[in-house]
């Protein structure tokens, strides 16, 4: 089975999975949704990662999986900020 058949099966997967796991999260729960939501980046990062790594590939594909590392990375360093600042909001307050 050739490589790119088996990526876009993986594609088409990942597209399923992540529309039902975020669509059955309750709005009152968005924390979680936040925290998910990096975790996706988490995966984009490993893939990129591989994609990178791999000897084969041309500049194109090495500049655009450092593009995707790089940008995966923000996105999870800020999506882990805003959720400790949400969660912060539920802490009891020190008199």
């Amino acid at each position: 089975m050739p490589d790119t058949l088996i990526g876009l099966y993986v594609f088409v997967l990942a597209c399923f999975i992540g529309y039902y796991v975020i669509w059955g999260v309750t709005p009152s729960l968005h924390t979680p949704l936040v925290a998910l939501t990096n975790a996706i980046s988490g995966i984009v990062i490993v893939g990129a990662l591989l994609v990178t790594g791999l000897d084969s590939v041309g500049s194109f594909a090495e500049i655009t999986g450092f593009l995707a590392v790089l940008l995966a990375s923000i996105n999870v360093f800020g999506g882990f900020l805003v959720t400790n600042r949400m969660l912060a909001m539920f802490k009891k307050k020190d008199k």
